[in-house]
């Protein structure tokens, strides 16, 4: 079997899917855009897969190189590259055809376009629409697709490397938890960063507390400067152990944001979880007063009250909030990924 992905950004959770779809037998060909300099990903390839970069390719010799591969399944990420939908459309009829999808639904101008043009656009060049969620399963059958071609669980988190950390940093948590907040995104204003650093230093001149805030991305928003308020900038997956190993509840507090991987990843590495009510993975992984805490996106005050919620608790119920996060981390794993993809071959042509 052999599946090609048509790419724009990858990332290392996409990867370690590949792995598993590999070590399952299939044959991997991608190709991928340049790596985003906003996101300068060192990316570590599994064995066995083969790369190619779009900007070699024009759309014909596009065609030619699926012509070359043959492949059984073609997964194609939006519908942004024209070149990646010609292709599509002229192997639907010999290949099983996946549009991924991450969008929900919002019922905006531009959705309402794609609506209207799915028909002659999409439903043509397709047989399946494989979405996170959802949220985003909505946006698929107002796109035009029956439900029997609809498939969810399209994200996975890289399970194995935050699983691993949970069990590595039980005990040591069990003992002493770490009174640190984690942000791991963008610094830019959809991510509600500067929510984050409001509601903390409220929360801090109110109600004086031992705990920090780190915070680990680049973007376009100034870093804020707080003697409890820790940047450390764009960091590779590869180094985030030490910080997973010291940091104890994450906090997303998106104010657009379609899914959120980094929610899945944090959940299989045992953390409470605090995200707003925009996060698409929530609905997966997050359970208000289970594991976490959800509030309503933008809303300061309530996002500092979820804040001052966490640092009332005592270790053990953070500890049981972490493991329950564990426990809805587990419900898709790259393994669960690439069986879903398998079973889709050869279906729907």
């Amino acid at each position: 079997m052999k599946a090609l992905f048509l790419y724009t950004e990858i990332a290392d959770y996409f990867l370690a899917s590949c792995k598993a779809l590999i070590n399952a037998g299939v044959e991997v060909h991608l190709v991928r855009w340049p790596v985003n300099k906003e996101a300068p990903f060192q990316f570590n390839y599994p064995d066995g897969i083969k790369i190619y970069e779009r900007n070699d390719f024009d759309n014909s010799k596009l065609c030619t190189l699926t012509e070359e591969i043959n492949p059984d399944i073609i997964i194609c990420s939006g519908w942004v590259d024209k070149g990646y939908l010609k292709v599509c459309g002229i192997f639907k009829s010999r290949a099983t055809t996946i549009l991924a999808l991450d969008n929900h639904w919002r019922g905006d101008i531009k959705q309402q376009i794609a609506r209207f043009i799915s028909p002659f656009y999409l439903k043509n060049r397709f047989s399946i629409c494989w979405v996170p969620g959802n949220l985003q399963y909505e946006y698929a059958l107002k796109l035009g697709f029956k439900k029997e071609q609809i498939q969810t669980g399209f994200y996975s988190c890289d399970f194995n490397l935050f699983y691993n950390q949970y069990l590595n940093n039980l005990e040591a948590k069990k003992q002493q938890f770490p009174k640190r907040f984690i942000f791991v995104g963008r610094y830019y204003e959809f991510k509600g960063i500067r929510d984050l650093w409001t509601a903390f230093v409220e929360l801090q001149n109110e109600t004086p507390n031992e705990w920090e805030l780190w915070c680990l991305g680049v973007g376009d928003i100034e870093p804020i400067k707080h003697d409890k308020i820790k940047h450390f900038g764009f960091v590779q997956p590869k180094d985030l152990p030490s910080f997973i190993k010291d940091t104890g509840v994450f906090v997303l507090p998106s104010h657009f944001e379609p899914w959120g991987v980094v929610v899945h990843e944090y959940a299989a590495a045992g953390f409470p979880i605090i995200c707003s009510d925009e996060v698409g993975a929530r609905l997966a992984f997050v359970e208000n007063d289970v594991n976490g805490y959800i509030y309503k996106s933008g809303n300061v005050e309530e996002l500092k009250n979820r804040l001052k919620k966490i640092i009332s608790l005592d270790n053990s119920a953070l500890i049981e909030m972490g493991s329950k996060s564990v426990e809805k981390a587990k419900l898709n794993t790259p393994e669960i990924w690439a069986g879903k993809l398998i079973a889709m071959i050869g279906t729907c042509k």
